[in-house]
């Protein structure tokens, strides 16, 4: 992990391996290579993640894999540090992983808010960043750590949650978006490729179409990490469990890939946004 002395911090909060990378990867990347002391936790180790049985190979299971993974991709990000909160992947609506005891979504919210906002007090972040209120693309995990974390952010501040560190709020907490019009292009993309816009990713469970749909979420922030988009291209390869090979090899996916995603969006969830003026820094305004 990368060793710094700024004293910028920020956390991000996610559900599986590859979530740091696949999603705000650019983000995260561009703010430990400006020496911003960069974590994250991650609830789960991605156990419900479909992969090719050659992916095991010296591998005890899909989660030992998976969290490897996401260790070689965190050291490329620059992280500073990475903390697991031991749930277990819930997979997606419908699978049999939803009824594994130990799923995230079947833990107590109250408890998972409790682990993070723990984590908050002793980490003391200034900027919070986790994913919106539809996780993305609807996981019920990515949804279960959404509420989790926005309970946490608020418990870290409550004097009555005793846990034997002192109160603690961040300075802001950040939702990170998918803009409907990178999911227009993709569609358009895939439907050239001959490829199920319904039926994308790895395990062809994401519905584009349907997230194309959703009601809009207002963008407040824009990071443009072009200066770190080869640590998180290079951070994606790591992954390669849950990559579709035959997509990502193709050119013209690279080019629009290198094209469109040089730049993350969010929400600024706390304070409420006042300003029609999109942010160019998640620590603006941040003494």
């Amino acid at each position: 992990m990368t060793q710094t002395t700024n004293s910028r911090r920020l956390l991000a909060v996610l559900a599986h391996p590859d979530d740091e990378t696949f999603g705000m990867g650019g983000t995260l990347a561009y703010y430990a290579q400006r020496g911003v002391q960069t974590f994250l936790i991650c609830a789960t180790r991605g156990e419900a993640g479909g992969m090719d049985e050659n992916c095991l190979d010296g591998f005890d299971s899909v989660a030992a894999r998976r969290e490897s993974e996401l260790r070689c991709a965190a050291g490329i990000l620059g992280l500073t540090e990475l903390y697991f909160l031991d749930y277990r992947d819930s997979g997606m609506p419908g699978s049999p992983d939803n009824h594994h005891p130990n799923a995230l979504i079947n833990a107590p919210q109250r408890e998972v808010a409790e682990k993070i906002a723990h984590l908050i007090r002793q980490i003391c972040p200034q900027v919070l960043v986790t994913f919106d209120p539809i996780g993305g693309y609807k996981h019920p995990d990515h949804i279960a750590i959404h509420r989790a974390t926005v309970d946490a952010f608020y418990l870290a501040a409550d004097e009555r949650f005793v846990d034997g560190l002192s109160p603690y709020q961040p300075a802001k907490l950040y939702f990170h978006l998918i803009p409907k019009g990178f999911l227009k292009a993709a569609i358009r993309i895939l439907r050239l490729f001959g490829k199920d816009p319904r039926r994308f990713g790895k395990n062809s469970d994401i519905d584009l179409i349907a997230l194309v749909e959703e009601g809009d979420f207002p963008i407040h922030a824009r990071i443009r990490y072009g200066s770190a988009y080869q640590k998180k291209s290079t951070a994606s390869r790591c992954h390669e469990s849950q990559l579709d090979g035959a997509l990502m090899s193709n050119p013209i996916a690279r080019w629009f890939n290198r094209i469109f995603a040089s730049s993350d969006y969010y929400l600024r969830a706390y304070p409420p946004s006042q300003s029609n003026v999109l942010e160019r820094d998640l620590f603006e305004g941040i003494s």
